[in-house]
């Protein structure tokens, strides 16, 4: 028999709905309990720690221990990078996906109007920079495939992101990554990532201590809105 990388059993790890929804919560980057991700995914206690321990041993999950308490997080950046290419597929070729993501209904206003998913900028903010960039022919949609046109990349390297050095991250350039409250895509891949890491460093948002909401200033909400420029 050939030889084939072993991507089969990730991707039994991932045909689970039950698994499929805690990796899904954990990916704003956060740590949480088995109880919590029972709650999210709708499982009994005996059924999340089943599912739990299959995750670890894949390979996906890692345990921490705080004191007599267990919680679970990604194992690592290449595990987000996975759940945002898989989620840019499920959107691609099937677009009522969206329709399936949780409702935000509830959903506190700062965690909609920006947070991060895993390492990217997610939320209303995220949303219209992606639409706004499509619009503005920066981003362009072949099939399944969102690609960078020329003027993007010209546009995208005034605004101060390194287009040669993501173009060497191992990782997707970009891609449309389903925004669970929003229910519209936002920019994933390295791309998404780099974007972030502007805001940041510009001092447009500043992260939360006690959630994944990010604050946003009245000047970097101006500074956002505005991208891609006219």
């Amino acid at each position: 028999m050939q030889y084939t990388p072993g991507f089969s059993s990730i991707a039994a790890l991932f045909a689970d709905p039950g698994r499929a929804a805690m990796i899904w919560a954990l990916m704003d980057g956060s740590a949480r309990s088995a109880g919590e991700l029972a709650l999210l995914a709708g499982l009994s206690a005996s059924s999340t720690s089943a599912h739990l321990s299959k995750l670890v041993e894949g390979g996906l999950l890692v345990q921490q221990r705080h004191g007599r308490n267990r919680f679970y997080r990604l194992a690592g950046p290449e595990v987000g990078q996975l759940v945002e290419a898989l989620a840019s597929a499920a959107l691609a070729t099937q677009p009522r996906a969206l329709r399936k993501l949780p409702l935000s209904r509830g959903t506190p206003q700062a965690l909609r109007e920006a947070r991060t998913c895993y390492d990217h900028l997610a939320g209303e903010l995220a949303v219209g920079v992606f639409a706004r960039m499509t619009a503005a022919g920066w981003l362009q949609h072949e099939g399944t495939t969102v690609l960078i046109s020329d003027t993007g990349h010209a546009g995208l390297a005034a605004l101060g992101i390194d287009m040669a050095g993501l173009g060497q991250h191992r990782r997707q350039l970009v891609c449309a990554c389903p925004d669970w409250s929003e229910r519209k895509p936002h920019l994933g891949g390295a791309l998404g990532a780099a974007l972030l890491q502007l805001c940041e460093q510009s001092g447009w948002v500043r992260r939360s201590k006690d959630s994944r909401a990010l604050h946003v200033s009245p000047a970097g909400r101006k500074a956002i809105e505005a991208i891609p420029g006219s």
